[in-house]
């Protein structure tokens, strides 16, 4: 860019500092020269002189300088491997939703969220596969642990992105959880209470009950049981603790079937239920990043879905216990 240009705040941009902008949109432009051009008035929102810290609003006009070189956006970062044709209709089977706003993808068990030590395929290395045109790369606002499949939510612009993770941390979700836990509790529904840390073992991540971890709570209500073998479990999280769910039920002396850390040989049946862990997302309630609310379900994974029907459980019929009445 050579000239001055004028700019017209798109509604991705709504309600960021200004500052924050340049550097979202020019980030080759150092912060020290930001300010420089800022104090100069060179830089200017509406034709008024700006410092910094202004919120900009769609539809405002942002005067930038000539900035030379730095008017070139950073080259995105090279994947390390190439997705396939096949990879990238996979990604794009998994979508349960999408809007200009919101993806909602029914995440596969297996599948890392983010990469690791010797992880080749995970779904932040498969995120382009699901721009669908758009020029933003969709974003994760949360996680779900390897072999946990289900919903997971991505926002599709920065605003939409901050949106939907502001909603996770300020507790404004309903997630629910399906589990297949070893046994069935004596009490049909309760709520569990634990302070957990990181068990201070390295290279095998693994939650422990602590005096001094972080306060840990899960709602959890029996759907169905097989039983003394085996029950179908709902699980509300209120808090999102690294492997919560899994070290709850554990602790409760109800692991989770195929969750051989945290219940060992004891977490599983015989017969040709699957070894794999049964825990799946099966759906998240959020506040929609343009307003109004929204719930989207997730279908079970094979592994999951064989279970349920070798041992009679009904998913049709599902009413969920956990909902506030």
């Amino acid at each position: 860019m050579s000239g001055v240009e004028n700019v017209t705040v798109h509604k991705d941009d709504a309600g960021i500092r200004i500052d924050r902008w340049f550097k979202r949109h020019y980030p080759l432009v150092s912060f020290g020269r930001l300010q420089k051009m800022m104090r100069k008035g060179e830089v200017r929102l509406d034709s008024k002189r700006v410092k910094g810290d202004e919120r900009i609003e769609p539809g405002q006009i942002i005067r930038v300088p000539p900035l030379g070189d730095a008017a070139n956006e950073l080259p995105e970062r090279t994947p390390k491997r190439r997705m396939t044709d096949a990879e990238i209709a996979e990604a794009q089977s998994w979508v349960l939703y999408r809007d200009d706003d919101v993806i909602a993808i029914n995440k596969p068990a297996g599948l890392p969220t983010q990469g690791g030590t010797g992880q080749t395929k995970h779904l932040d290395g498969m995120l382009d596969a699901l721009r669908f045109g758009s020029h933003h790369r969709p974003r994760l606002v949360h996680r779900l642990d390897k072999d946990t499949s289900g919903v997971l939510l991505l926002g599709r612009t920065p605003n939409a992105t901050a949106a939907l993770a502001n909603a996770f941390k300020t507790k404004e979700t309903d997630k629910r959880y399906w589990a297949l836990v070893m046994g069935c509790p004596k009490q049909r529904d309760g709520r569990i209470i634990l302070k957990m840390s990181k068990a201070p073992i390295k290279g095998n991540e693994r939650m422990v009950v602590s005096n001094d971890g972080q306060h840990s709570l899960t709602d959890y209500a029996v759907v169905d049981n097989a039983g003394p073998q085996a029950a179908w479990l709902a699980l509300k999280p209120h808090t999102g603790r690294t492997h919560q769910l899994r070290l709850h039920c554990a602790e409760m002396g109800h692991p989770i079937v195929g969750d051989g850390k945290y219940g060992g040989a004891d977490a599983f049946l015989s017969g040709a239920i699957s070894k794999k862990l049964h825990l799946h997302s099966h759906s998240v309630s959020f506040p929609h990043p343009e307003g109004g609310r929204m719930s989207v379900t997730a279908p079970l994974p094979a592994h999951m879905a064989a279970s349920f029907e070798m041992l009679g459980f009904g998913v049709e019929f599902y009413e969920d216990p956990l909902a506030e009445e």
